[in-house]
Order: C-alpha cells, then sequence, then structure tokens
C-alpha cells in the first residue's frame, strides 16, 4: 500500500470528482432550451425591431487541470432572427456560441463548488448568414449582432444563476461520504 499525504489524496480527490461529466450535468436543465429575446429596439432612433428565436445545444467542455481544475466551456446556440422596419421584414439564420470560463474550488464547510463567470457580450459570438445585400446592410447599420450578444449574455448568466443551476454546481462532501458509509 503506498500512502498519500493529506493535499496529495484532497488533489486527487478533485480531479476524479470533478469530471466534464459532471460538470455537463450541471447544464442540463439548459440544454435544449429554447427563448425569446426581443423584440428589441435598434439601429439610429430604434427605427428596427429585432426578434431573435434562441436554442440552445449540447455544450462542449474541456477540462484543463493545472494548479487549478478550469473548464472551458462552448454552449452552441441556432438562432432565428426577424428585423421588423415596419415597412420591410428581414430575416436571418445565426449559429453562436456563448464561453463560459468555470473553475473548482474547495469551500467551507466540506464543499466543492464550481464557480462560472457570468458571460459577458465578448463571451458570445454570432455568424450571421444574410440572404441578400440590402439584408446585410441593414444588419450592419442596425447593430443587430452586438444587441444580440448583450441579451444573449444576459440570458445565459440568468440561466447559471437559476437556483436548481447553482446547486448542481455544489457538491456536500460531508452529506455525500454520510451517505456513501450509511450504504454499507
Amino acid at each position: 500500500m503506498t500512502q498519500l499525504t493529506y493535499e496529495e489524496f484532497g488533489r486527487r480527490f478533485f480531479e476524479v470528482a470533478v469530471t466534464e461529466e459532471r460538470v455537463e450535468s450541471a447544464f442540463a436543465s439548459i440544454v435544449g432550451d429554447s427563448f425569446e429575446v426581443g423584440p428589441i429596439s435598434s439601429g439610429p432612433g430604434g427605427i428596427a425591431k429585432v426578434l431573435a428565436r434562441v436554442r440552445i445545444d449540447e455544450p462542449r467542455i474541456t477540462r484543463d487541470v493545472g494548479e487549478l481544475i478550469t473548464f472551458a466551456v462552448e454552449i452552441p446556440l441556432t438562432i432565428r432572427l426577424l428585423v421588423d422596419l415596419k415597412l420591410d421584414r428581414i430575416k436571418y439564420d445565426v449559429d453562436g456560441q456563448v464561453a463560459l470560463s468555470l473553475t473548482a474550488r474547495a469551500a467551507e464547510p466540506l464543499e466543492l463548488r464550481i464557480e462560472v463567470q457570468p458571460p459577458k457580450p465578448r463571451d458570445v459570438t454570432v455568424g450571421v448568414a444574410s440572404h441578400n445585400l440590402r439584408g446585410e446592410i441593414i444588419r450592419i447599420v442596425g447593430q443587430v449582432d452586438d444587441e444580440i450578444k448583450r441579451f444573449i449574455a444576459r440570458h445565459v448568466a440568468a440561466e447559471i444563476d437559476k437556483p436548481e443551476v447553482r446547486k448542481a454546481r455544489i457538491i456536500d462532501v460531508a452529506t455525500e461520504l454520510g451517505r456513501a458509509f450509511e450504504s454499507l
């Protein structure tokens, strides 16, 4: 039997306990979710009204084990965008992604916590498919991309702050160990 120091044991425990699969389960409640953004007034004088239907797809999670255990989470989005100019309605197909940074931490009394940095608009990328030149010009003049990024970042931040998602990001190690010993 090779003995470990308490520090070595704790580090190995973290590496085994905090996996991509466990982090993914914390996001399970928002995957497949659809929501609407808007209508949002956009462009000079709020001339355009923007409505977006957003679908959240399965996240891609990459773990980095260094001094800290961190995760890069990429949440793909599919967006149907409608810009209403009162005289004309222009539709766009948008593929997007939200990038999140997570860090595994130890906390009192004896908890394992996954901290999530709320996304900012710069963490949201969108690729807009304009079907014609007029649509492309309106998208640029109306600053549609920036508005959508801002609202998506705000929505995802609210979703990851929901009580059930916060709860899924905390493991009460003492309680879980107690359950394991009770079942022996």
